[in-house]
């Protein structure tokens, strides 16, 4: 089966690669696990060295590798190089702080000496998509390799070029070979990889449906997963939010990545007294949204990844005005090639349509009105998604009590989310489980040991509760 590249901004075919056989992924599993046996004990200040190389190689190609993204997935050019330049600070983060996170643990037993140790797993499998194709591959490969694990990377079909880069900058940093690999296969190969005994825990970032698939096949094999999942974040605006600030961050909350964004705000719950204000300057915020070639610096909206998902959002768009949405703004194609939508803003939404209901991958706002903070909490947890929030008022006491009524992963306050290598970052409900980032993340992926040494003084030999 053929895997192509596609520019989205003009439908041409850049590349096109022949998956993997079986033999190449098994030789590609096996390079894995002998790497495994060397690189878990080499030392913190050898990884840290050849993740700063990392972060360097990132920094010194910045701008052909964000034009290799703007190429096959359609990201505008600015927003391309920082994502570069955040793939970059993660592996500087890690280098840092890697050793600290998994410092062994002292803990006060009947032993003469107990501790909890952090031990690295073996060959971790990344089944990982195409809207963020470094960033999200970064986010695990950093704190995965500097916990001794190797990685396997599964990358979209549409980004493989992409994919490619990445397993050679590991490799220009000096990594050794086999602890970093890129597998051109399909997602008819993945539940065999996951099946593999070589395969010690897999992590995955893409929609809810994938996710269930991945996680059932974990489980059968049992083994551990972490599933970063799809959002339908909400964006709350109370009475007393700074209106104006809210709009703008909303403008760019929405529309970021061309609105392809598990964390996007997706659905705008403002207050009634505050709706029309809000929704004026947020139209007139889209309005001004600069679409066009994604390699152009002053794009701001570029095409959408692929041809199906136009169509996608454009059917939800359309059932969302059939079910009583007012199109306020856009709804429609761009005219000539390219997977083109206009940013589009539907008001009087209800939360039972279509934009509300489902996720929307696009640039696509949905409004909703309600009385009070009440409803908007109860309307903003009314969905089968849970990863991140955003919660605008000017009383941050209040905001701090409302935000532990949210079922989300993250509730950002007078902000926008956005991930952070400093904080943890996943989702409950259908938007997944386990945790990227920070200390929490690097942890997700260790062995969490118990080391017990006896006997105390006076005790035997035997542990707490033996038989």
């Amino acid at each position: 089966m053929a895997l192509q590249s596609i520019n989205p901004a003009t439908e041409d075919v850049l590349e096109t690669f022949e998956e993997f056989s079986s033999d190449q992924l098994d030789q590609a599993l096996e390079r894995g696990a002998q790497a495994f046996g060397e690189w878990r004990r080499v030392s913190f200040d050898e990884r840290r060295r050849l993740m700063r190389g990392a972060a360097s190689h990132l920094r010194e190609k910045k701008a052909r590798l964000a034009a290799l993204i703007t190429a096959e997935m359609g990201k505008p050019i600015v927003e391309g190089e920082a994502e570069i330049e955040k793939c970059a600070w993660n592996c500087d983060f890690y280098a840092d702080n890697a050793e600290r996170f998994l410092q062994p643990q002292s803990v006060a037993s009947n032993a003469a000496e107990s501790y909890v140790a952090f031990e690295p797993l073996g060959p971790v499998l990344a089944i990982m998509p195409w809207n963020f194709p470094f960033w999200q591959v970064f986010r695990f490969a950093a704190p995965a390799l500097m916990a001794g694990n190797v990685g396997l990377l599964k990358h979209a079909s549409n980004v493989s070029q992409c994919a490619l880069a990445i397993e050679k900058t590991f490799r220009s940093a000096g990594f050794p070979e086999g602890v970093f690999q890129t597998l051109l296969a399909s997602g008819q190969q993945t539940e065999a990889l996951i099946d593999d005994p070589r395969i010690r825990a897999i992590t995955l970032t893409g929609s809810d449906i994938t996710g269930s698939k991945v996680g059932a096949a974990s489980g059968r094999a049992l083994k551990k997963s972490v599933l970063e999942l799809g959002g339908s974040d909400p964006f709350i605006v109370l009475a007393d939010a700074d209106v104006a600030a809210a709009a703008e961050t909303g403008v760019r909350a929405r529309n970021q990545n061309t609105g392809q964004s598990c964390i996007a705000a997706k659905r705008f719950i403002v207050v009634e007294s505050v709706a029309d204000e809000f929704e004026q300057r947020f139209i007139d915020g889209v309005a001004n949204l600069k679409v066009g070639d994604p390699m152009q610096r002053e794009t701001q909206i570029g095409p959408l990844a692929r041809g199906d998902l136009r169509d996608g959002l454009e059917d939800q768009v359309r059932r969302s005005v059939d079910e009583g949405a007012r199109l306020a703004l856009g709804g429609h194609r761009r005219e000539g090639g390219g997977y083109f939508y206009a940013p589009t803003v539907l008001t009087r939404v209800t939360p039972e349509m279509a934009a509300a209901r489902e996720e929307t991958f696009g640039p696509v706002a949905a409004m909703i009105r309600v009385k009070n903070a009440d409803e908007a909490i109860a309307i903003a947890n009314n969905t089968p998604f849970g990863l991140g929030a955003n919660l605008w008022t000017r009383d941050t006491e209040r905001a701090r009590s409302l935000a532990r009524e949210v079922q989300a992963g993250s509730v950002f306050i007078n902000g926008m989310v956005a991930s952070d290598p400093r904080l943890p970052f996943g989702g409950i409900k259908r938007s997944g489980y386990g945790r990227e980032l920070s200390e929490f993340g690097i942890r997700e992926l260790v062995n969490v040991q118990t080391v017990w040494i006896g006997p105390a003084a006076g005790q035997g030999s035997a542990g707490p509760g033996a038989e």
